[in-house]
């Protein structure tokens, strides 16, 4: 069996984009982290996936509440997605952003927004698996945020 540590320097060599999750608890509490692990799942219906450790501070909350919003971070955003990363309380302090229809944040200035609902999630390892069907989309002119080999790049076109 593979180790930890190739398994992960093998994995780092995939550029990814980079997203920020938000949702509102029950009582009106916004939350956001930050995921590399999000991509398309279906066209027809449009169905996203997130991955998220089951370690994460949002993990319980994403159990429970359907409606979320993915931002697709701009590369003028890494210190956002630094940020939602770390275990800051204050993540939306000084953050310009709207509300989507379901009430979630979503960034200003973000390459894209979507607003999605919970359809299933998926137990896989230390991770569950969220599929998400995708209910609103607004996509923006600008470079993505990529994650490689545990840094943050740039894609210069």
């Amino acid at each position: 069996m593979i180790d930890s540590d190739t398994f992960r320097s093998v994995l780092g060599r995939f550029a990814s984009g980079v997203t920020i999750v938000t949702a509102r608890d029950d009582a009106g509490q916004d939350h956001g982290m930050t995921v590399s692990a999000f991509c398309s799942a279906s066209l027809e219906p449009p169905l996203v996936l997130v991955c998220v450790d089951h370690a994460a501070s949002m993990h319980g909350l994403l159990l429970g509440h359907a409606n979320i919003g993915i931002n697709i971070l701009s590369s003028l955003q890494e210190a956002y997605s630094r940020r939602f990363a770390d275990d800051e309380d204050q993540r939306f302090d000084g953050i310009a952003f709207t509300r989507g229809e379901c009430g979630v944040v979503l960034l200003d200035d973000a390459l894209a927004h979507l607003e999605c609902v919970i359809t299933e999630h998926h137990d896989a390892g230390d991770h569950t698996v969220f599929l998400a069907r995708v209910e609103r989309a607004e996509p923006r002119d600008g470079r993505p945020l990529l994650y490689y080999r545990g840094g943050y790049a740039q894609l210069e076109r």
